[in-house]
């Protein structure tokens, strides 16, 4: 089953991602809908639930357990060799006793919602509808309705905060110098996550560096940079023009017929011009007098 979107050449009346994941959704679709612009990405669905998100927009559920310390690459190839059909990539890790059962639904159920959080920043193109692909995913999926009302959650909460988050992802982040004896202990009092994210603050980095860099979600790290401007840790370079975002509500294709305007009949013509002194021609007057008059 191959859809290609936004190209006029299939049945779906769809006019973004959200709408179109509504509609596999009905059909209890399983495939991969891969998703061109920046960043795009790939969603994965198994009977019409959303399985996994991989964008280069955030980490996946891969990065996530390598960059954490949790599985380390000798275990990860292993497993993946052992996958020759694909697609029981999960049971092989859980399998061999490398990650818990319940951990790893926790990790890719996060690593979904990153994502669509992560495509909903950038300015999708066309997608295409394809067969399954294998990766890791979330045993349980999640109801394509649910996901987009989290991820306008999280997009809402940034603006309130922040700004645009769109322009949040991009910024660099820069670490704020220590100032008195006191900002020492203020260091030593902040939670582990985030003193991992004032290590990895060098003025070069973006909230998405830094949360692939640590292996941890982009909305989690950028609230958490939020956070700790507030708190006078870390500071931003100079911020850019925000860029607009598409809408994360389902757009259907709305009637082709187009309507006229009001008051306006098919054969209207622009109405003639009057020159003073000239004669006017018959009934081209708005009261119809005779020429001459």
């Amino acid at each position: 089953m191959n859809r290609a979107g936004q190209d006029g050449r299939n049945e779906s009346t769809a006019r973004n991602v959200p709408a179109l994941l509504l509609e596999l959704r009905a059909e209890h679709y399983s495939g991969t809908v891969q998703v061109s612009g920046a960043p795009g990405g790939a969603i994965h669905m198994r009977n019409g639930l959303v399985a996994a998100v991989e964008t280069p927009g955030a980490p996946t559920a891969e990065t996530a357990l390598l960059k954490s310390g949790r599985i380390d690459d000798e275990a990860w190839l292993a497993a993946r060799a052992a996958d020759r059909e694909g697609g029981r990539l999960g049971a092989e890790l859980v399998s061999r006793g490398f990650v818990g059962a319940a951990e790893l639904e926790v990790i890719c159920t996060a690593a979904v919602f990153d994502g669509a959080f992560a495509m909903a920043l950038g300015t999708p193109g066309g997608w295409e509808v394809t067969e399954r692909t294998p990766t890791i995913v979330t045993a349980a999926g999640i109801e394509p309705r649910r996901l987009m009302e989290e991820t306008s959650r999280r997009v809402a909460v940034l603006s309130r905060l922040w700004g645009p988050p769109s322009e949040l992802a991009r910024v660099r982040v820069r670490p704020v110098p220590p100032v008195g004896p006191s900002s020492g202990a203020v260091a030593q009092a902040l939670a582990d996550r985030h003193q991992d994210i004032i290590a990895g603050v060098n003025g070069r980095r973006t909230a998405r560096d830094i949360a692939f860099a640590l292996g941890r979600g982009l909305y989690p790290v950028m609230l958490d940079l939020v956070r700790m401007e507030a708190q006078g840790l870390v500071q931003w370079d100079d911020r850019t023009a925000g860029v607009g975002r598409p809408s994360t509500a389902p757009r259907t294709a709305a009637s082709s017929v187009a309507r006229k305007p009001s008051g306006t009949s098919a054969g209207a013509g622009p109405l003639p011009r009057r020159t003073p002194g000239a004669v006017s021609p018959r009934g081209a007057g708005g009261d119809g007098g005779k020429s001459g008059e």
